[in-house]
């Protein structure tokens, strides 16, 4: 450093304070720009713990460089555009790049035009006219993970060292080591010294896995356990664990794209012409590269490249940014040579960010179609992931406070392709001091029903099932299943309308509709709306497992619903039912019994419930009947393949209807299956499992209350 020039680092790296303003002088903004810049490139290079999102540090990066371009008397060694970013930690050995691991320039224009300037520059650097023929390039990936240096010499891996600041890096080889996909033995033909450049980086299955290790290990109860933010903050931690043994637990990947020092380059070495043979000779050597790598022609062919990968972005299981075009002719590599810390030869060209920074306005919670309530963070407006997002999801009140996400605090926000946007960390420094921590509510913020989260679950839910309007659709679509209520021709579309239109507000309403104005829906002819009513009217006349099961109970499914019905035999029985007589039915534990008593115990629910029997809703009612007097009850059948006698829902209703269990899997308890034509894998596990095959005539003979 100079020793004229103000130390800008402080006790290695503070905390930036507030940046000035241009207002306040060019000198005293560059020089705290220069102080962010240093600390925000400690924290993500050094400490693996970045505090702000990429975009962000590249928007201060670029103010800088404008500001010392503009006054290039304040431009000072030191300054972070002279450099490469990141520090050496004390803990590890250091390594001198024979080769400086040098930065490409980026190119932050995200449009086709950027990769046009690009070829319009190498296209000047090179003398070339429009007469002569296009400029040969290699197109790659830019990956979002750690740089990193593989040293071979006489074909052995000696030595692995991060980028560092360029001239000199961290050695890391014990942790690189354990990386399955680096050789650690090269082929004879191999050069004596070969130091290989490529990113080490963890790919979003194994990131994920990574932190769900991390989340039970916490929720266990061990110390100094974290999750990660990202995977390449993920990668980074692992390769810097001064404990290999550790670093072998964390998966990491590689993907090689250069070289450094090699030794010889010629009397007999390797004589590449193409950056693109010298990346198909580090394939045959046993190094990873990326299958996108592709040779493009001149601006057209990088356009196309940029908008392939950019489709494709999301579907890659691991993260990148950008893509990266490189002159593929190593000679015209060599005529462009170098500008200050950047080869003239090449570019990364990012796509729209996926992570910016924005401030939290407040926090609402949206009600599901199923009752789900999601707190959603309601954000300053800020353009991510190619559009401008003004909401971001917490999921739930477990992750909200995971984050502590607060009201006025600074988040990163993350978009990626059609994902949801979600806040990914708070910039804690810049938090409010009277932030008040998020607590989810106790009541419906639609309804006002109680809002309540069961015993190892996550999530919050409405407890107002038919009277919450945000349920509202979801609770029709139910009613009308063909397993519920059976109202053919009541469509989610049609629904949709409905709703929409104020038609129907409750499922009463259903059987109130008229045919005028069914028939002015869209795509309604009369013909249709005469079909729906006339479903409708049939609807009415159903059975009581039926309608227990169209009410949408939560953890009520059809088969508990006609164990309700058999049990109680009344609807009035099962509404007044406790806790306890509800355990009391088959196949009902604590958590069914609470959800079916928290129903009834909304007034609302049971309100919407007497509309449809004043519709003229009916089912045969009696004495609840004993499990011992239905000739079937103990038996578990299973169906599969086509039956000739009678479809399988017929067959089931039959079943059960005398007692029977009809399983949708086969085990051994399984007391029958009954197998019709092209049975499968049931009639398969049956047979292995010595379990009774019965076909139609057995079938009969089961329900005439013979032993097939």
């Amino acid at each position: 450093m100079n020793p004229n020039t103000p130390d800008l680092f402080g006790d290695l790296f503070p905390e930036p304070k507030r940046a000035s303003t241009l207002a306040d002088g060019p000198i005293s903004r560059v020089q705290a720009l220069r102080s962010q810049l240093h600390h925000h490139a400690h924290a993500y290079y050094t400490l693996d713990a970045p505090e702000i999102p990429d975009a962000e540090y590249d928007r201060l990066f670029r103010e800088l460089q404008a500001l010392e371009s503009a006054h290039p008397e304040l431009l000072t060694p030191d300054s972070p555009t002279q450099r490469v970013g990141g520090q050496v930690l004390d803990a590890f050995a250091t390594v001198t790049h024979r080769v400086p691991m040098l930065s490409i320039r980026t190119e932050t224009d995200t449009e086709a035009s950027g990769a046009e300037a690009f070829d319009t520059r190498i296209r000047k650097e090179l003398g070339l006219t429009e007469a002569d023929s296009a400029v040969e390039y290699v197109a790659e990936l830019k990956f979002d993970g750690l740089a990193m240096s593989l040293r071979y010499e006489n074909g052995v891996l000696v030595q692995a060292a991060t980028r560092g600041d360029g001239e000199t890096g961290e050695e890391v080889t014990a942790n690189i080591r354990t990386i399955g996909q680096i050789p650690l033995r090269l082929p004879i033909d191999a050069p004596a010294v070969l130091e290989v450049r490529g990113e080490v980086y963890m790919r979003r299955g194994d990131f994920e896995a990574l932190n769900e290790r991390q989340r039970q290990r916490i929720a266990a109860g061990s110390k100094g356990e974290k999750t990660f933010v990202n995977p390449r903050n993920a990668a980074a931690g692992a390769v810097r664990q001064l404990d290999s043994g550790i670093a072998a637990k964390r998966p990491l990947s590689f993907f090689a794209y250069g070289l450094g020092d090699i030794t010889p380059q010629s009397a007999g070495g390797p004589q590449w012409q193409t950056h693109f043979d010298m990346l198909q000779q580090l394939k045959t050597w046993g190094f990873p590269v990326a299958e996108q790598t592709s040779r493009m022609q001149g601006a057209a062919g990088l356009v196309a490249f940029h908008q392939r990968i950019a489709a494709e972005r999301d579907a890659l299981p691991y993260d990148i940014d950008g893509v990266v075009y490189k002159v593929n002719d190593l000679a015209q590599q060599q005529r462009l040579g170098f500008v200050t810390r950047e080869p003239r030869w090449a570019v990364a060209h990012k796509y729209p960010a996926q992570e910016e920074m924005t401030t939290v306005q407040a926090i609402d919670v949206q009600v599901g179609r199923t009752g789900k309530l999601t707190p959603v963070a309601k954000l300053a407006p800020v353009f991510v992931g190619g559009v401008t997002v003004t909401n971001a999801t917490l999921h739930n009140e477990l992750e909200a406070r995971r984050k502590d996400v607060r009201v006025g605090d600074t988040v990163i926000v993350r978009r990626a392709g059609d994902v949801i946007p979600e806040v990914v960390s708070v910039v804690l420094d810049q938090r409010p001091a009277d932030a008040p921590q998020f607590t989810m509510v106790s009541h419906c913020p639609v309804c006002g029903s109680l809002a309540e989260r069961e015993e190892g679950e996550s999530d919050h839910r409405c407890t107002g099932g038919l009277f919450c309007s945000a349920q509202r659709k979801q609770a029709i679509w139910h009613f009308a299943h063909r397993r519920a209520m059976d109202v053919d021709g009541l469509g989610d579309k049609l629904v949709d309308q409905l709703v929409d239109s104020g038609q129907v507000k409750t499922l009463a309403d259903l059987y109130h509709l008229k045919l005028e104005t069914l028939s002015n829906m869209d795509r309604m002819a009369e013909k249709s709306a005469v079909n729906l009513l006339e479903a409708l009217d049939k609807s009415k006349n159903t059975t009581l497992g039926r309608f227990l099961f169209s009410l949408g109970i939560r953890h009520v499914g059809e088969a508990t619903a006609k164990e309700l019905a058999r049990h109680f035999g009344q609807l009035d029985a099962v509404m007044a039912a406790s806790e306890d007589a509800l355990l009391q039915v088959a196949d009902v534990g604590p958590v069914v019994a609470h959800s079916i008593r928290t129903f009834f115990d909304q007034s609302h629910n049971r309100e919407v419930v007497q509309a449809l029997r004043d519709a003229g809703v009916s089912w045969p009612e009696g004495d609840a009947l004993a499990p011992t007097e239905m000739p079937l009850a103990g038996i578990t059948v299973v169906l599969t393949g086509t039956l000739q006698s009678m479809g399988r829902d017929e067959a089931k209703e039959k079943l059960e209807a005398l007692g029977a269990k009809v399983a949708g899997s086969v085990s051994k308890k399984t007391h029958y299956v009954v197998a019709g034509a092209e049975a499968g894998s049931k009639l398969d596990k049956a047979q292995a499992l010595g379990v009774p095959v019965i076909d139609d005539t057995g079938l009969a003979l089961l329900l005439s209350g013979q032993k097939p």
